[in-house]
């Protein structure tokens, strides 16, 4: 068994169809399955087993163990070989980063930034709440990722990133707030909320409950979404405000919304550059966390 034959057993194991994972391989299907079953009849056990449609397949036992050990083991084959490259050669490749959407205005400088002085790299820029980011950084899909705290931490390296502030905003006409540039709590009661809300574990949801109940009021939350782009263009259409970090307000948006700031409120967003403790980091990788050293 060598490492080609376990990357197939991955793809096949990931698709759950061996006609799936022929053509995401790019390859024909008899030669596919006749590697599975070279690895079957080497190691004495069924990997796979079908369904009862009898299209698609499902991992017995064994075919489980193999896979968490394939993984692992092509994992680090593929970062022992990178390393070993570019101990010769300078910084060229790809690098992927994953990024929660309201930190996207982090990325874009450093992206331009790091295009000037490393023009041989590019960038794969993966999107997700912090749940879905870290599930991508443990299976490798990316090597660094820039989120909103709070996150699970257990097996990441962090660098902390500066703290800012919540913000309340609104649509540019919105009645009796269109003079304003500061507004109280109690004023927010009142006025339909739309707000950011992870679909695992907690954030800018629950620190704005939280704030609620120190003053309390009762928040009137009309809608809910995981995406603040979305979030941002629901408020543009005049039907609710929001409150998020401040720089979660792209440019684009300036003349159809408004920024106030919250008076009295102690609530922060901190935001961090995040990656796998037990991986090797690409070159690409360390000089891009170095600029936000």
């Amino acid at each position: 068994m060598d490492i080609r034959q376990l990357r197939y057993f991955l793809v096949i194991a990931e698709e759950g169809q061996i006609s799936r994972a022929a053509k995401k391989l790019h390859m024909a299907q008899p030669p596919l399955s006749q590697q599975l079953r070279l690895m079957e009849e080497e190691l004495g056990v069924t990997l796979l087993e079908r369904k009862r449609n009898g299209k698609s397949m499902n991992l017995t036992e064994p075919g489980k163990i193999l896979y968490k050990k394939a993984q692992s083991l092509v994992n680090l084959f593929e970062e022992s070989i990178l390393e070993v490259k570019e101990t010769s050669e300078g910084t060229r490749g790809s690098l992927s980063i994953g990024v929660t959407p309201s930190c996207v205005s982090y990325l874009s400088n450093k992206i331009k930034d790091f295009n000037k002085k490393y023009p041989l790299v590019s960038f794969r820029v993966l999107g997700g709440d912090p749940y879905n980011i870290k599930k991508h950084l443990e299976s490798r899909n990316i090597e660094l990722a820039l989120v909103r705290l709070p996150m699970e931490m257990r097996g990441l390296s962090i660098l902390q990133l500066e703290k800012e502030r919540f913000v309340f905003v609104i649509q540019q006409d919105w009645p009796g707030l269109h003079s304003k540039d500061v507004i109280t709590m109690k004023e927010i009661e009142n006025i339909p909320l739309l707000l950011m809300h992870r679909t695992e574990g907690e954030g800018v949801y629950e620190r704005i409950i939280e704030e609620c109940k120190r003053f309390e009021i009762q928040p009137n939350i009309l809608c809910e979404c995981t995406d603040v782009n979305i979030l941002l263009s629901l408020v543009a259409s005049g039907i609710g405000a929001s409150i998020i970090p401040q720089t979660s307000v792209p440019t684009n948006f300036n003349d159809e919304l408004k920024t106030l700031d919250i008076l009295n409120t102690s609530f922060q967003s901190e935001t961090a550059l995040v990656w796998l403790k037990d991986r090797y980091l690409s070159k690409a990788a360390s000089r891009f966390v170095q600029l936000f050293d």
